[in-house]
């Protein structure tokens, strides 16, 4: 749980709408594996979106996957310059694959992206209006780059937007904890699994 301190503005607590979709940031192998350039072990984080990935998946509801990947000189160039690491993240590279844990379906879309936020430079608004999403769960990897990123822009696109604390992760825990507590105190609710998915449950299960 993320307590806020007295300092902090009130707030209130909106959690998940009617239709909400699930993010799942970056869970690449790029991220998920320590072997990579970008990796950490994140096993816990791994589960819980594997927990998710199933609560959303039984209602029927979206899940939409980001990846990053450079196929050009050009993109991102100064993102890159400055991590060069980021330059693993090419076609054809195991790096840029969904972490095969989370068994992703079919019918999932991976939105790809040069940049931290899923939803900058993206069409992934665009397919959430096209669901008639109304809010977004965001999961993933890293809490203070991608994550909180794409969390921010959910916002900043008028979605409610809830971060999973126990499905997002860092390879800095002070840096992960930090980051957890700005975006509750001042842009988006961040909730534990089991109250995301009690949320879920008061929901009617949707076709298609």
């Amino acid at each position: 749980m993320v307590l806020l301190q007295e300092t902090d503005l009130p707030r209130r607590t909106l959690g998940v709408g009617q239709r909400p979709a699930l993010i799942v940031v970056d869970m690449m192998f790029g991220f998920t594996d320590p072997a990579s350039p970008l990796g950490s072990s994140q096993p816990e984080v791994v589960k819980a979106n594997i927990d998710l990935l199933r609560a959303f998946r039984a209602l029927s509801l979206p899940v939409i996957f980001t990846a990053m990947v450079y196929d050009s000189d050009e993109q991102a160039s100064v993102f890159r310059e400055r991590v060069p690491a980021l330059n693993c993240l090419v076609p054809g590279s195991r790096w840029i694959e969904i972490d095969s844990q989370l068994t992703k379906l079919e019918n999932e879309p991976v939105v790809w992206k040069h940049w931290a936020s899923g939803f900058f430079g993206t069409d992934l608004h665009a397919r959430l209006q096209a669901l008639e999403v109304d809010s977004v769960v965001v999961t993933g990897l890293t809490t203070s780059g991608c994550v909180r990123a794409t969390a921010v822009d959910g916002l900043q696109h008028n979605y409610r937007t809830v971060v999973a604390s126990d499905a997002v992760g860092d390879r800095n825990a002070e840096a992960h904890l930090a980051n957890l507590h700005d975006l509750h105190a001042k842009y988006v609710d961040v909730q534990p699994n089991h109250e995301i998915i009690a949320s879920l449950s008061k929901l009617p299960k949707l076709s298609g």
